[in-house]
């Protein structure tokens, strides 16, 4: 909030202007002991006062001749007239002043003329981004995209991984489960969890690229995803989402025979039990 306060007599300027800051501690103050120099700052500096406190009698340009002009450049502003002397009042009103306030100025009168201005509320602190997904197409052949563009591994049995992870809806899967489920005929587990270490480090390193390093979970000795940052038709038809429920045709993660028993669990829930 900005507010000019005018006045010629200098002891007077000051005490005026220590009422006001009294009352609005957060207001910016300009004060000037010429109407004229008043005009000067908003036609030179391009200040726009929401109020302005001002004497009446000032050598010079007058307050009831300032506000008029004030008027052409800064029609929103709120004059207050402030004197020593009645006789003003009809005058000051003929030109729309909005306060007329007898010397001295009162902390009352000044709180009462500035009623009409309150702080603009603090904007509100914008929502939090959505966080990045993932995006997977579980339904038919195993998918998965970063902003539209097919995720590379540098091994292929690395986006199987990815994909029995998201087939556990992110539950913890342990080495042993893994193992099974992705070298069904090795039976040496020793082995195979030595793969699973190459598999997950691969994982890793492709996420950790794109800025996803957070969606794997490791803890533990097991291993699983963050749901929540992965976007796929499989976790939308189980949240009960239309669309995705009409886009499933009994076929689910095809390349994987592991995946079958989920997909018979879809069938029977979804199309044959529905």
């Amino acid at each position: 909030m900005l507010i000019f306060v005018l006045d010629d007599e200098a002891l007077l300027l000051q005490t005026e202007a220590q009422v006001i800051r009294d009352v609005r501690p957060e207001a910016e103050l300009r004060c000037f002991q010429r109407a004229q120099e008043a005009l000067e700052a908003i036609q030179n500096e391009g200040l726009r006062p929401d109020a302005v406190f001002s004497d009446i009698q000032m050598p010079g340009l007058t307050g009831l001749e300032f506000a008029v002009r004030l008027r052409t450049v800064c029609p929103s502003a709120r004059v207050i007239f402030v004197t020593g002397y009645d006789e003003y009042a009809v005058e000051a009103y003929r030109i729309h002043a909005h306060g007329y306030v007898l010397k001295p100025l009162e902390p009352e009168r000044v709180a009462e003329e500035l009623s009409f201005w309150t702080e603009p509320a603090p904007a509100a602190a914008p929502a939090p981004a959505a966080p990045d997904k993932l995006t997977a197409r579980c339904f038919g052949q195993f998918e998965v995209f970063w902003k539209g563009v097919p995720l590379s591994f540098d091994r292929r049995k690395t986006k199987e991984l990815l994909a029995f992870l998201i087939d556990k809806e992110g539950a913890s899967s342990t080495a042993e489960e893994v193992s099974t489920a992705l070298w069904e005929e090795e039976w040496d587990l020793k082995v195979t969890k030595n793969r699973i270490r190459v598999l997950v480090s691969d994982l890793k390193t492709t996420l950790d690229r794109i800025g996803m390093g957070e969606l794997l979970i490791r803890r533990s000795g097991q291993l699983a995803i963050r749901r929540d940052l992965v976007d796929c038709d499989y976790f939308r038809m189980l949240e009960g989402d239309s669309a995705a429920l009409n886009s499933f045709d009994g076929q689910y993660m095809q390349q994987y025979p592991w995946a079958e028993l989920t997909s018979g669990r879809l069938y029977f829930r979804f199309i044959d039990g529905g």
